[in-house]
């Protein structure tokens, strides 16, 4: 019986390394076994698997864990950490929260495993006598309130009457900005530098610290008393300056030339980054050198579900797809030329049925309904082909208004439904600013006594229409949103295609494409007013001869009504909707082709 449980407890471990593999992106994962004669790094432990309970923790904690080391950087982390000891495990669990959501996300399974051992832990707490507050700690408190507000689990009675005593002291704090963490999940640095602050200010921690230092001060002599008094104004002193920091730190979050963002973040998948790309990310700093901008502070990175409500995204949805009739010969056309020089993953074979290799999921049900049967492994064919990524930069500046706008809108919608047709990932981005005449940066530099030459001088909003792992079907209502009136305002491309490159150059895939739907220069009547007539155009043209000559990311652009050739050495013109058909099967089929990659 002994050996039956130890052969079921190894098939588990060599499934849960797999899993944690497979999310994580990381095959040094393993499981806890011999680890100190492993260079391996351990994650799982199975030590006690004697119920369901156990198994249902188990996959939880593996999914959580491989979450982190994906998700989450420890520079990060650190350097939001709160200075507070009372702040810092909750802070903790704001982080599993932020991962684990994103993990939820990303795959339904991990869903489920994390809500089952939720729910399991929550249904397991026995507390026989609560009476007040005294008697639930905090942390248990916040993490049911973190549990109900991000994962939306349901809380039993108990929990709920746990909750009930801390609920109003957390939201009093937390839940206007609850809408902030979860747009920002995936931004780490402005998500953990919020919370930390948020925790600091929290009345009920300021209490407990005075508590705290005021027992100190009574059983400490006067000379300890003294010493601690002056550690405690240096600390004071430096406060102030660290919060000027972290604030600075977060508005580089906000600025849309990422990569300053890029040198503040270790990236869990760092390891890989290349030497070429090292010296591209140090190449586009000292590229930027020339080019100012007056503030950061009012920028905007937004998804596009977060500008209108769910049912004017509707009408606006059902106003594009009016004008997409008569298309469907076109998308079916441009699917069928594309499919046939695809370098994606359609063409990709495995071998099935193995004794080592990648585990087949698909097979992990037998497993589970007979845990006797052998994991099933598989293997991936050598194949000449290339992942590939797409990513669609919308111009939505007011001169697009009307049918450029329309066309472009169109354009996307087309490339998308298509491109995924051929198992290419397509992420769809637009760019415009929050205001006309410079908006609240404006308001600033006036202000300040009007600065001379102070270089970009508006507030941009950069929007996110779809993703890149997200379904056409599920963002098929943010493309109508181009369509929205009072959407489209002045356009600063330089910028926007540093945020755009900085996106895709982060992505997995092998081939990335980033093509650039525009309808001539960069216009921003705010910053030209101030500064050299061609500040904009000069910015764009070096921003895109970087990504042409010095990346390997390939940069396409098509002109709406206007030939934009002057800045792209790949160019496509369209004056009229008819013309995208064959406009786009001729160019795109030949920048999929391998004879015709850009040099």
């Amino acid at each position: 019986m002994n050996n039956k449980n130890e052969s079921l407890k190894e098939k588990l471990r060599q499934a849960l390394s797999s899993t944690a593999k497979v999310i994580s992106d990381d095959l040094n994962i393993n499981y806890k076994k011999n680890a100190e004669n492993s260079e391996k790094q351990s994650l799982i432990e199975l030590d006690n698997l004697n119920s369901k309970s156990d198994f249902i923790k188990a996959r939880a904690e593996t999914d959580s864990k491989a979450l982190k080391k994906k998700f989450s950087s420890e520079t990060i982390f650190k350097k939001n950490l709160p200075s507070s000891s009372s702040c810092k495990s909750l802070y903790t669990i704001t982080e599993k929260i932020r991962y684990e959501k994103l993990g939820s996300e990303m795959l339904k399974g991990i869903d489920k495993n994390l809500r089952d051992n939720y729910t399991q832990m929550i249904n397991h707490k026995r507390k026989d006598q609560i009476k007040s507050k005294d008697d639930v700690p905090v942390i248990e408190a916040f993490e049911l309130y973190m549990l109900k507000n991000f994962h939306n689990i349901k809380l039993n009675s108990l929990t709920t009457k746990m909750l009930n005593f801390w609920e109003k002291d957390f939201d009093n704090s937390i839940f206007e900005h609850i809408e902030f963490f979860k747009q920002n999940l995936e931004n780490q640095n402005a998500y953990s530098f919020k919370f930390s602050k948020i925790l600091q200010e929290m009345d009920i921690f300021q209490s407990e610290e005075n508590e705290e230092k005021k027992d100190e001060n009574q059983e400490d002599n006067q000379e300890n008393q003294s010493s601690e008094n002056d550690e405690s104004e240096d600390e004071d002193k430096r406060d102030p300056d660290k919060q000027d920091e972290t604030e600075a730190s977060l508005d580089s979050d906000y600025n849309i030339d990422e990569y300053k963002l890029d040198e503040q973040l270790v990236e869990t998948d760092s390891d890989e980054q290349n030497s070429e790309q090292v010296i591209q990310k140090k190449n586009l700093k000292d590229l930027d050198v020339d080019y100012k901008i007056f503030t950061t502070q009012f920028d905007e990175i937004t998804k596009a579900e977060n500008l209108e409500n769910a049912d004017e995204a509707n009408k606006l949805r059902k106003t594009l797809d009016q004008q997409l009739i008569g298309f469907q010969d076109v998308i079916t056309k441009l699917a069928n030329k594309l499919q046939r020089q695809l370098l994606a993953k359609q063409n990709r074979a495995w071998e099935f049925d193995l004794e080592e290799g990648l585990l087949d999921s698909s097979k992990l049900p037998r497993i589970i309904m007979d845990p006797y049967n052998s994991l099933s492994f598989k293997k991936e064919k050598n194949l000449d082909f290339k992942d590939t990524v797409v990513t669609l930069l919308i111009d939505n500046s007011g001169s697009m208004r009307g049918r450029p706008i329309t066309i472009a809108a169109i354009c996307a919608d087309i490339l998308s439904r298509t491109l995924e047709r051929c198992s290419v990932k397509v992420e769809i981005l637009g760019f415009t600013t929050k205001n006309w005449k410079g908006g609240q940066s404006r308001e600033l530099w006036n202000k300040r006594n009007k600065p001379k030459t102070p270089g970009r001088l508006n507030d941009l909003r950069h929007i996110i229409y779809k993703g890149a792992d997200t379904h056409w079907r599920q963002a098929k209502d943010n493309l109508g949103l181009m369509l929205k009136e009072g959407l489209l305002k002045e356009n600063i491309d330089g910028e926007a295609i540093t945020w755009a490159f900085n996106r895709i150059k982060k992505r997995k895939e092998e081939r990335k494409i980033l093509m650039v739907i525009s309808d001539g220069a960069p216009v921003d009547d705010s910053t030209l007013s101030v500064n050299s007539g061609d500040f904009l155009e000069k910015h764009l043209k070096k921003m895109v001869k970087f990504i042409e000559d010095k990346s390997e990311i390939e940069i396409l652009a098509i002109g709406i009504g206007h030939d934009v050739s002057r800045y792209y050495k790949r160019a496509i013109k369209i004056t009229d909707v008819n013309e995208l058909g064959d406009v786009m099967i001729s160019q795109l089929s030949s920048l999929f082709d391998k004879k015709a990659k850009l040099h």
